[in-house]
């Protein structure tokens, strides 16, 4: 159960295993990551803590794969304000996720547990809502207003539920490869999640009309609620179960928790890998409505494709996580980049293929994407350990640096698809899709297959800088 600290005692040294001695209580131990992790959390508990990714899914999935089509085809709003207004948001949010880690370290201190910020997150599905129920008489730069602050307050509770929700496994007094586990738990209910509304979604506004979104939306907050309600209680279990790492003993800004983060060795690659990785797929996400709609030439597709894409990486986890186990997360990593990257320079001739050839190319990059998600956040966890053994952890700076970067890089991949749309000239309308220049076409293709193909190139490059794995990994685990 919850650690109940005496009076004199001060609550901020974390928690250890339920049923553990007290003499373990209150100390910054690691012996869960040199024995390869005595302590396994229970399947319930991560049952009911991964609920959480099948909810916050749902706004990964919705407006990173369908805002910008929204804007553009429905809304009447021009691919390069639209593109500006999906990005404006997201500045916000790389101020906004790091001071929401330090606050939620300032949570863990004062009340023992990060809960009371998770449970603020759960305002998102309200925020979803009024996302896409645009008024009937907005238009144009009017819509786009309308969007880009909804949009700026929905990112806002989304990082309210995601820096604790994040911060929960990293923080837990568990081994090198029982973090991996946690991870594979979380990752593949968020892939369920993704799996569902990215096949749902596209179907359920199949019509382009305005109330479809607004319908679907509703539909899709009540989803969120009742999900993230059992997350709530999941990570109130899985802390109990397995204990927590101590926050920090004194406060600080947040500027001083960034600089610390920033100047990881272990930690900074791994930020920039990911950071090009988020970019990447969220550009993958934005771009699948107008390769299907202009390249293949049926709307309709779109959910076959996001079945193709998102299918198998619910069913891929465990065999990540055993390459992992085999060859280091470092190495299943960088193999899950290569794949992406292949698999993106693999859809340029599919258009002329057919749709066979582009579902099957889709499966390959769910497979990867399966394997980037999983590692990138196991190694995380594995960064937030060693920083552990040094002395100096701060799981929640860390873990709002992690999910600023993510958010950053879900502005800045459909940003640069609206860019690469803007540049080719592409025609925005109220009425569903537009004839569109042949420039547009091809500046629509080019940014659907080989700019995410450099960008993950970029990501191999950061990531083979990163020695992490080389310092952390156990040479043999039970």
């Amino acid at each position: 159960m919850t650690h109940e600290t005496p009076a004199e005692e001060k609550p901020v040294r974390g928690n250890a295993p339920a049923g553990a001695s007290g003499a373990r209580r209150g100390t910054a131990s690691i012996e869960g990551a040199a024995s390869g992790g005595a302590v396994k959390a229970s399947t319930g508990a991560l049952l009911r803590y991964s609920a959480g990714s099948l909810g916050m899914g749902v706004w990964i999935t919705v407006p990173g794969m369908l805002l910008l089509y929204f804007m553009t085809d429905t809304l009447g709003v021009g691919p390069a304000l639209a593109g500006v207004t999906l990005l404006i948001p997201k500045v916000v949010d790389a101020v906004a996720h790091p001071a929401l880690g330090t606050w939620s370290d300032r949570e863990a201190r004062r009340h023992g547990h990060r809960r009371r910020m998770l449970s603020v997150g759960l305002a998102l599905a309200f925020a979803l809502t009024a996302l896409f129920t645009v008024p009937s008489g907005l238009s144009g730069v009017g819509a786009a207003l309308w969007v880009g602050v909804t949009y700026t307050a929905g990112n806002l509770l989304f990082a309210c539920f995601q820096v604790p929700y994040v911060t929960t496994p990293t923080e837990l007094r568990v081994g090198y490869h029982e973090r991996t586990r946690v991870f594979m738990f979380r990752m593949a209910a968020l892939t369920v999640g993704l799996l569902a509304t990215g096949v749902a979604a596209p179907a359920l506004v199949a019509s382009g009309e305005r109330d479809a979104y607004s319908r679907a939306a509703m539909m899709l907050a009540a989803f969120m609620i009742v999900t993230g309600l059992v997350a709530v209680r999941g990570v109130r279990r899985l802390t109990e179960e397995c204990g927590t790492l101590p926050p920090p003993d004194e406060g600080h800004s947040v500027l001083a928790d960034v600089r610390t983060a920033l100047r990881d060795r272990d930690f900074r690659p791994l930020l920039l890998a990911y950071l090009v990785t988020s970019t990447t797929t969220h550009l993958f996400l934005a771009a699948v409505p107008y390769y299907t709609a202009y390249i293949l030439g049926d709307e309709k597709l779109t959910s076959v494709l996001m079945g193709a894409f998102l299918g198998p990486a619910v069913l891929v986890g465990p065999l990540w996580q055993a390459l992992s186990r085999r060859h280091g997360k470092q190495r299943a990593l960088m193999t899950a980049q290569a794949l992406f990257l292949a698999g993106c320079l693999g859809l340029w001739p599919a258009g002329e293929l057919g749709a066979a050839a582009t579902v099957a190319l889709a499966v390959l990059l769910g497979v990867a994407f399966a394997g980037l998600q999983l590692l990138s956040f196991s190694m995380l966890s594995d960064a937030v350990a060693a920083a552990e053994a040094r002395g100096g952890t701060r799981a929640g700076a860390y873990s709002g640096i992690w999910t600023a970067t993510d958010a950053t890089g879900t502005a800045l991949g459909p940003y640069l698809y609206a860019l690469a749309l803007a540049v080719g000239g592409c025609v925005a309308t109220t009425e569903g899709t537009a004839p569109q220049p042949q420039r547009a076409l091809d500046l629509l293709l080019i940014g659907f297959t080989a700019l995410p193909a450099a960008l993950m190139a970029l990501a191999l490059f950061f990531q083979r800088r990163c020695r992490l794995d080389e310092r952390g990994r156990p040479e043999t685990v039970a």
